[in-house]
């Protein structure tokens, strides 16, 4: 019983006698908060990765698209609900959809149909990329 409380005593004592000091505690914070953001740019950095794989996506992204027959594109199926000169009707303005929206996302926004009341449409990769050469024009 005297060796344990020996030793309780001790370690009890090492540990009041141990103080962290402040730029320990800012370095370890800072590792920890470093360590979190570089895990999101990670996830962040491969969820891209794998949306940029999908081979529909990389097809569109790989053509050159002709604005004239996005415009036809567009006319045929997205005026109804975006107005004739994209500027809002049932759907929401598409003025300047491309300073607000990168390919990327535009492409999954058509194909998706994630946004109600838009419908699932999945055009060919260059009726796509003709559509948004179209939407860069607005």
């Amino acid at each position: 019983m005297k060796n344990s409380l020996y030793i309780s005593f001790t370690v009890r004592n090492l540990l009041d006698n141990q103080t962290i000091k402040p730029e320990i505690l800012i370095q370890k914070v800072s590792l920890i908060a470093l360590s979190i953001l570089l895990s999101i740019l990670l996830v962040i950095l491969g969820v891209h990765q794998w949306q940029v794989s999908d081979p529909y996506v990389k097809s569109v992204l790989s053509l050159r698209g002709d604005p004239v027959l996005g415009h036809a594109i567009f006319q045929m199926n997205c005026a109804g609900c975006h107005g004739l000169e994209a500027d809002g009707r049932v759907g929401p303005s598409l003025r300047n959809i491309s300073g607000r929206k990168s390919k990327l996302k535009l492409i999954h926004q058509v194909i998706s149909g994630r946004t109600p009341p838009m419908p699932q449409f999945q055009p060919s990769p260059q009726e796509m990329t003709d559509l948004l050469s179209y939407l860069e024009t607005l």
